[in-house]
């Protein structure tokens, strides 16, 4: 009888640490979510005082060539063109990007938002030049571009490709690749020209969610059991 209870009361003890795991899990996830609204809000700050003293453009906006002010490359990333742009950025974040914080660790996180959202921004400035200097095409160069779009398109990417019911389909029907890459390229064009409106970096919208279908795929962000020290509840 006595190890009965004892048995029961072993049980109860591991899934209520379980459990416990999980809430931390939950709640310390949102952690690189508020990180990442701060910066927004200590650029947005950075950038009114230094559009006063007219400097503002070298240091968060990305602009041609690039070779001229590296570092915005990734400044502009976490840069905004005005409160609008900001709350939309940061709503979008928080939704797209809440599922994703929890399914990786917090280094992870950060960086992914990073590299995918500076590959935005380049593409962005790359393609369109070359896009211009096409006779027949009637595409402007773009002058320069900042805002965290093309990463929170990225995150979106990663929410549609890495989802139980992406994968849970993926191991049921055996899909080529060729099939998957023409799917993943539909589906970013088809979503950027949702989202097409005058000013919006098509390119860079298109880059980052096609970036972040096939990291999403390749499940790039998912914890191993030898870096399951750094999760984000850390």
């Amino acid at each position: 009888m006595a190890r009965r209870s004892r048995s029961r009361t072993q049980s109860e003890l591991y899934l209520r640490s379980d459990s416990e795991t999980d809430a931390e899990s939950a709640t310390g996830s949102i952690g690189p979510i508020l990180e990442l609204l701060v910066v927004f809000v200590l650029v947005a700050l950075v950038q009114w005082l230094t559009v006063l003293v007219g400097v503002m453009g070298g240091l968060f906006v990305l602009a041609p060539p690039l070779v001229t002010n590296p570092w915005t490359i990734i400044t502009s990333v976490y840069a905004h063109g005005g409160l609008g742009h900001l709350l939309s950025n940061a709503l979008a974040l928080v939704v797209f990007g809440w599922p994703v914080a929890r399914a990786t660790t917090r280094g992870r996180f950060h960086a992914f938002f990073a590299v995918s959202g500076a590959l935005a921004g380049v593409s962005q400035i790359v393609l369109t030049a070359v896009l211009a200097a096409i006779p027949l095409l009637s595409i402007a160069p773009t002058p320069g571009v900042l805002g965290a779009s093309g990463a929170v398109f990225a995150l979106l990417g990663y929410l549609i490709a890495s989802n139980r019911l992406s994968v849970g389909l993926a191991s049921f029907v055996a899909v080529p690749r060729w099939l998957s890459i023409l799917v993943f390229v539909g589906l970013a064009v088809a979503l950027t020209l949702a989202t097409a409106s005058p000013g919006v970096a098509l390119v860079g919208h298109f880059t980052g969610l096609l970036t972040g279908l096939f990291a999403g795929h390749l499940r790039v962000l998912a914890v191993t059991p030898s870096s399951a020290g750094d999760r984000p509840a850390d």
